[in-house]
Parts: structure tokens; C-alpha cells; sequence
């Protein structure tokens, strides 16, 4: 009889690439293998039942969708006081992180040999259960008490979530994290046993075209949302001061009213130059990556877990050939340091500096055509799915054997 494998999670599968790859790897290899996770949107919830319809692993999902009934609403209602509670009183609870109770009831349901717990929500839900016997293992993405910009930690149970953070490197079975600069952060403020590097890197996918650069070059930026906080605006405040044309797509929905903020400084024709994209399903993402020519990663190195982590965006424009012009973080140096021909570092606080520097790859083409090339062999050679599958069946085979 296999192994069965209890993968939690907050959120859509279909925003949630990381669970996806963890739960197709270990459905391939035999296990049986479930994913509980929470939905909140029917177009999402549409999304998620397409991705899981031909996928090796089982999936049950916490409904907390608008309209979706007495108990979808019951829940919503509790994660809101105790949201409420934290905030206002600082009776922080593992309720104010999501959905707790119930991911709790359903995850005691299913006698799971190994449970791996993903997001701030799962992670309180996961300790619970390995303090009641269960062999429990964590994946620490995003170091959550020490994420998002200082308005949105105002309301956050960061001392619930220090402890957590603290209680999974001492009491799991293993941990995993993004990159070697998390994991060492982790470690050195908690102790433990130090998280394994499992990337957030992808299947290698076809290159369909040439890898020479268009004319002009075509910058390219993703993320669920296009907001402040994400380096746009310091971006911009360089890019318009480059000689070299190029344009620039940004893909993601747009947060109220931050197209007028963030396209406002730039004159008429810097301005025709730009073109908003909306979200795509994530099947259709690498195409929508492929069509350029440098991926724009922008992380903001004053955020810690900005700074440590390496993030889906810099390992996805790997995948799809495009050079990289990378923000000055530790987890983007991480990756830059394997392949240092694959693109730039760049300061966006100096935007005279990053102008001549951007400019001096965009006039040059042979050398933007060898930093694409040398960007898709580090995803080859180290950056790619193919590379982290063993390091992942080898932990959880070693994980569901040690009993120590």
C-alpha cells in the first residue's frame, strides 16, 4: 500500500505553483497523495478543477467563496473577528492567519503517513497536528513575519507567526525553503535544524522561436497584481531617462487607481511605449513570458523576505530565455552568482546608473542575444524542475522512514 501524502494549503491551486509541483512529483512517484486547500474565488475555483482533472494527486478544497452558502459565510465571519481580535486587542489566534478550524477537522480526518504544510494558515494547522502525533513536514516560501510593506504588518500577528516559524525548524520532520540566503536567515534567527533549498523553479518548457531580441527589446514583468511596493515606480523613474528604445508589458490586475500613479510622471512618449496585460491562466503564462526579451525581477531588498528569497518571476524568465535585469537582493544575487552572464544586477535607486546600465545591454544586440542564451542554459543546468525533483522524493522518502 503507498504512502499517503496530506499536502495543506491557503489558497487556489492555481495561484499556488509551488503545492502543484510538489503534489504532481510525489503523485508520479507512487504515492497517494492529497492537496486541502481553501477557495475564495469561482473563477479561481474554475481554474483549480481544470489543473487537478488530469493530475496524479486528489484535491479537497475549504470553500470560503462570497454567495456560497451559510457555512462558507460562518467561516468567513470567524477568520474576520479574529482578524478583528488581533488587530484591535492583540489576542492574536491562528484563526486571524485563515481558516485553522477547519482545515484542522478535515486534516485529522485523513490518516495522512507524512503532512506537508505550506503558508502561515497550514503552518499553525501543521504544528497542531505534530503536537498531536502526526509526522509533519513545512515549506517556508515566504518568510511571513517578515514580509510586506510596514502598513500591511500593522494588523499581522507577527509574534504568533515568529513562533511558528521558530516551532517548525525545532519540531518537523524537515523544512524547505527557496533559497540558500532563507535558508541561512531562517536558521540563524531560529536555530533548528536548517530548511533544505527546494527552488521555485519550473518544468523546462520548449523554446519556440528565435532568442534573438526584437526591435526594439521587449521588457517583461508579471505578478497577481500590478501595485505599489513591487519596485514599478523606481523601475520607471530609471527607465525613462534611457537613450535606447524598448518597450515594456506588464501583466497582472491592476490595483485601483495605480495605472494613473504609477504611468503619471512619464511623458506622452515614454508612456505609448507601455502596455498593461491582464492575468492569464497559469498554462498559458509561459507563452505569455516567451514573446520578450528581459525579464524585469524588482524584488525590494528593505522587505527581509524580499531580499532572501528567489521568487517564481526571475526562475520563470530562466525558463523562457529572457535576460534578466535583477534588483540588488541577496536570493537574486543567489542565482546570478551560478550564471553571471544570464543578466544584471542593477541599483533602482540610482536611476541615472540603472539608465546607462540598461542602456548599454538594449544597444547592444549580440551581447542581449548571448545573455538570453546563457539565462536559458542556467535554467538547464541548475535552475529547472528536473533538478529538484530528486532532492524532493529523497527528503520525503527519508522523512516517512526516520523516526527519530
Amino acid at each position: 500500500m503507498p504512502s499517503r501524502i496530506l499536502i495543506l494549503t491557503n489558497g487556489h491551486l492555481c495561484r499556488n505553483p509551488r503545492v502543484v509541483k510538489e503534489a504532481s512529483t510525489l503523485g508520479r512517484a507512487g504515492y497517494e497523495v492529497r492537496v486541502l486547500h481553501v477557495q475564495t474565488s469561482s473563477e479561481f475555483e474554475a481554474l483549480d478543477a481544470d489543473l487537478a482533472r488530469s493530475a496524479p494527486f486528489q484535491r479537497e478544497a475549504i470553500d470560503l467563496r462570497p454567495h456560497a452558502g451559510a457555512a462558507p459565510f460562518a467561516r468567513r465571519l470567524r477568520h474576520w473577528l479574529a482578524r478583528e481580535a488581533c488587530a484591535r486587542w492583540g489576542l492574536a489566534s491562528a484563526g486571524a492567519l485563515g481558516p485553522a478550524g477547519s482545515l484542522w477537522r478535515r486534516a485529522r480526518a485523513w490518516p495522512a503517513d507524512l503532512t506537508i504544510v505550506h503558508n502561515e494558515v497550514a503552518h499553525a494547522v501543521g504544528l497542531r497536528l505534530q503536537r498531536s502525533g502526526r509526522r509533519v513536514a513545512a515549506d517556508i516560501e515566504d518568510w511571513h513575519s517578515e514580509d510586506l510593506l510596514p502598513a500591511d504588518r500593522a494588523r499581522r500577528p507577527l509574534a504568533l507567526l515568529r513562533r511558528n516559524e521558530r516551532e517548525l525548524l525545532h519540531r518537523c520532520v524537515h523544512t524547505t525553503t527557496t533559497s540558500h540566503a532563507l535558508a541561512d536567515g531562517l536558521f540563524a534567527r531560529y536555530g533548528g535544524r536548517p530548511p533544505e533549498v527546494i527552488t521555485n523553479s519550473f518544468p523546462l518548457q520548449p523554446l519556440t522561436g528565435s532568442l534573438q531580441p526584437a526591435t526594439p527589446p521587449r521588457l517583461f514583468w508579471f505578478s497577481q497584481t500590478i501595485g505599489p511596493g513591487r519596485g514599478l515606480e523606481e523601475f520607471f523613474a530609471g527607465w525613462q531617462l534611457c537613450r535606447q528604445p524598448s518597450e515594456v508589458v506588464l501583466l497582472g490586475a491592476i490595483a485601483p487607481g495605480y495605472e494613473a500613479v504609477l504611468l503619471g510622471s512619464l511623458p506622452p512618449d515614454r508612456r505609448a511605449r507601455v502596455r498593461m496585460r491582464p492575468l492569464v491562466p497559469p498554462a498559458a503564462l509561459p507563452d505569455a513570458i516567451a514573446g520578450h526579451d528581459l525579464g524585469l525581477a524588482l524584488e525590494q531588498s528593505f522587505i527581509v523576505n524580499r531580499d532572501l528569497t528567489i521568487t517564481n518571476k526571475i526562475l520563470q524568465y530562466l525558463n523562457a530565455g529572457l535576460a534578466i535585469v535583477a534588483s540588488n537582493t541577496a536570493g537574486q544575487r543567489e542565482v546570478l552568482a551560478a550564471g553571471p552572464a544570464a543578466g544584471l544586477i542593477v541599483s533602482l535607486d540610482q536611476p541615472a546608473l540603472f539608465a546607462s546600465t540598461l542602456d548599454a545591454i538594449l544597444v547592444n544586440r549580440d551581447a542581449l542575444a548571448a545573455s538570453r542564451r546563457a539565462a536559458r542554459r542556467l535554467a538547464e543546468d541548475i535552475y529547472c524542475w528536473e533538478r529538484e525533483e530528486p532532492r524532493l522524493l529523497a527528503l520525503v522518502a527519508r522523512a516517512l522512514t526516520d523516526r527519530a
